[in-house]
């Protein structure tokens, strides 16, 4: 395995090429592995718990169990790497048992998510062409056809994408004083999910230029890429405030 240090972060020995007309991406054409990455270093302040939000109880498990449950249970996927605080001491207090051996605890999370997906990548060793499937852990309803889908529409794509679904509301941009500013426009807008599948070697080149992003496909933008929005589902929500922990039980009894 090729472990990407920060010297070889190159378009060049990513075998990455970004020609100046168009941006066209190409890739070594080979048979490359899909590895799934949790950021799960952080706290989650807004669900006002003492518990790291990835530890909250959900359906009998931590939170966390449920997504990495569906990643590990996945046929594509060769290694679920799950991206730690340091300082973490409840991970091994859990019985992971039941996901097998494609989990793989890494403690090196950092300030940021973009510097625990970063870390991450440098002390997985992955090959610089080989698949990333970065997802939240507080998206524990993440199913199988997500995964399937989002793998089956971008495994032969150039820069890779994210499940992601239209903007249905209606949007409204508020003044200081939190009052209606103006109506958004909100034809081809879309909501970003996860997970956010790219090539391991593009990703970090993206997040070690780009960390000031909140997901990672932001980062590939700012390298002046576009990825594909892979049109997922409602059900893939994130779990954000404590009202939320019961519509994720809901649907994980309904889907069981």
């Amino acid at each position: 395995m090729l472990f990407l240090k920060p010297s070889d972060l190159s378009f060049e020995n990513l075998s990455v090429k970004l020609l100046s007309q168009g941006r066209n991406i190409s890739y070594n054409q080979l048979m490359n592995e899909f590895h799934a990455l949790v950021p799960a270093a952080g706290f989650g302040a807004r669900m006002g718990h003492e518990l790291p939000k990835q530890y909250l109880p959900l359906a009998g498990k931590p939170m966390i169990f449920h997504a990495l449950h569906t990643l590990c249970a996945s046929p594509w996927l060769s290694t679920v790497f799950v991206v730690l605080s340091p300082a973490d001491s409840l991970f091994h207090t859990y019985d992971w048992s039941a996901l097998g051996d494609k989990l793989q605890p890494l403690f090196c999370g950092g300030a940021t998510r973009a510097d625990t997906v970063l870390n991450g990548l440098l002390a997985a060793e992955l090959e610089p062409d080989d698949w990333v499937l970065v997802h939240d852990a507080a998206r524990p309803c993440l199913t199988e056809a997500h995964l399937e889908k989002l793998i089956d529409e971008l495994q032969e794509d150039a820069v890779g994408g994210i499940l992601a679904i239209p903007v249905a509301d209606t949007l409204k941009r508020s003044d200081a004083l939190g009052r209606i500013q103006q109506t958004e426009d909100r034809e081809q807008l879309w909501q970003a999910q996860t997970p956010q599948m790219f090539r391991a070697g593009l990703l970090a080149l993206a997040l070690q230029q780009c960390k000031a992003v909140t997901d990672e496909a932001s980062a590939v933008e700012a390298l002046g890429l576009s990825p594909k929005l892979v049109a997922g589902d409602s059900r893939n929500f994130k779990v954000t405030y404590p009202q939320d922990l019961l519509m994720a039980e809901l649907l994980l009894r309904e889907a069981r």
